[in-house]
């Protein structure tokens, strides 16, 4: 028997987590991103808005997490020389934590710029050599 584990009896609470990930991408991918070059459009913001609608979809994806009330979800991406690095900061009031919401949206803002420059990152073979997502983990987690 398979079932969600039963949080009605846990107090309300400020629950917090952070989360973050990188995809690793050639430098002159990188260099597109941050001048706009991009035929998709603004990598940056996209992605951006994609974890947040993400962290706000993960009881959808994720069989066995309950549907919460998020109070905040924010997503910052930084430009790195190898890469972009995604931070996901997920807010709450309730019975059970977020981690698995800023996880979620960290990995889809990571898999959401893959998608807006796998044309960037292909080589003459049409395969990714170089591309990968790495190091997504929560940096934190907060229960007040």
């Amino acid at each position: 028997m398979t079932h969600m584990v039963d949080i009605g009896e846990k107090e309300d609470v400020v629950r917090i987590a952070r989360a973050e990930g990188k995809i690793l991408l050639k430098p002159e991918t990188v260099k597109a991103i941050l001048e706009k070059r991009v035929g998709k459009g603004d990598v940056m913001v996209a992605a951006e808005l994609a974890a947040i609608s993400a962290a706000k979809r993960t009881p959808e994806l994720i069989v066995h997490c309950h549907p919460i009330p998020l109070s905040q979800v924010k997503a910052t991406l930084t430009p790195e020389s190898d890469g972009i690095r995604v931070f996901v900061e997920v807010r709450s009031v309730g019975k059970t934590g977020v981690e698995m919401e800023a996880l979620v949206g960290a990995s889809i803002a990571l898999l959401t710029v893959w998608d807006m420059v796998k044309s960037l990152e292909k080589d003459e073979k049409g395969q990714y050599p170089t591309t990968a997502i790495t190091e997504i983990k929560v940096l934190e987690k907060i229960k007040n």
